[in-house]
């Protein structure tokens, strides 16, 4: 029996985003040249990674401390920014349910614990941004910083982080499908073939020059007994071209904008090929131009493969009030069309 293993809620696919009744291919991209994992990028990988220590203060002795225990990991970003999932930050309350933490604890590589405040998280995506406090922040000497350009199937990728709340420890693998789906976020996710288990939620999945490739996010459970820990040797993670805009939005104080485009999607067949035609038609892409059975062929030049992918691509690769070109096929002619895309 197969589960998808996180610790956060299940999330509704996001509308303005969403192709009705449409089957999900997924399309493997080229695969990745090799690049050997240095020491730096190791060292470098360990001083970033921070534990997201457990709340244990036990209310009724308020004047005991409580003891140290690691629920999750993060990674430093830069200037005090420490990235996590979302879920590892969570806290149940009996009386209004589960709710993200407005300050945290952190454990460091170097065992200082600190305080960190919340600065903006995203609960669709799984990710959330604190910061130290400010006379601590020296102690966080090295920061890291997201990949540039897309990630491949084949890619060595490693993870440190706090597997069953014991660590750090470091995992090491290749990405898998960099393109699959589970149901725990409406996004696509990168798939990596190595070890992790419940702890390792919000570590960075790095790459050999110790960039962040993505977040760890869950773990698939093939175990047939439900247990409160599990682990795994295929790890899934939050693409880190998303989790930045996710950064971003939140250092500018403002909530991650998703563009709309305005179109529902059927699958078809174009030829012998499985392709994406318009089943409806709304703002902005009516305006533009954009009809009723018209075939997608690419979004800014980029072929459109599925429903999913073009999600995906609005996602991550566009803002609302962006102008982007879609070539269709329209009967026996290929046109392009420019739309102003909608969202907020």
């Amino acid at each position: 029996m197969i589960r998808y293993r996180s610790l956060k809620s299940f999330y509704p696919c996001f509308s303005a985003l969403c192709a009705g009744g449409v089957s999900l291919m997924f399309a493997f991209p080229l695969m990745a040249e090799t690049t050997p994992l240095s020491q730096d990028a190791f060292q470098r990988a360990r001083q970033v990674t921070v534990g997201i220590l457990a709340d244990t203060q036990d209310q009724r002795t308020p004047e005991k401390p409580g003891k140290v225990a690691v629920r999750g990991t993060g990674f430093h970003l830069r200037d005090g920014y420490v990235v996590t999932a979302r879920h590892a930050a969570e806290k149940h309350d009996p009386t209004t349910g589960t709710l993200i933490q407005k300050r945290i604890r952190i454990l460091t590589n170097d065992l200082h614990e600190l305080l960190a405040d919340l600065v903006g998280d995203s609960a669709f995506m799984d990710v959330v941004l604190y910061r130290v406090s400010e006379q601590h922040r020296s102690k966080l000497q090295t920061g890291t910083s997201f990949v540039t350009g897309d990630v491949l199937p084949g890619m060595e990728v490693f993870t440190v982080g706090y597997p069953l709340g014991w660590g750090p420890t470091m995992a090491f693998g290749r990405l898998g499908n960099t393109n699959t789906f589970l149901q725990t976020v409406a996004t696509r996710l990168l798939q990596a073939d190595l070890s992790a288990c419940s702890g390792n939620s919000g570590g960075g999945l790095f790459n050999g020059q110790g960039e962040i490739v993505g977040i760890v996010h869950a773990v698939i459970q093939t175990d047939k007994e439900e247990t409160q820990n599990y682990c795994s040797r295929m790890a899934f993670a939050i693409p880190g071209i998303l989790a930045e805009r996710i950064v971003n939005a939140a250092l500018s104080g403002k909530p991650l904008a998703f563009s709309k485009l305005g179109l529902h999607l059927t699958s078809v067949k174009d030829g012998t090929r499985l392709r994406m035609a318009v089943q409806d038609v709304t703002e902005p892409a009516k305006a533009a131009g954009l009809q009723r059975h018209d075939i997608l062929l690419a979004i800014e030049g980029t072929e459109v493969i599925d429903a999913a992918q073009l999600k995906n691509f609005l996602i991550e690769r566009t803002t609302p009030g962006q102008e982007v070109s879609i070539k269709v096929r329209r009967v026996d002619a290929d046109l392009t069309f420019h739309v102003v895309l909608g969202g907020g």
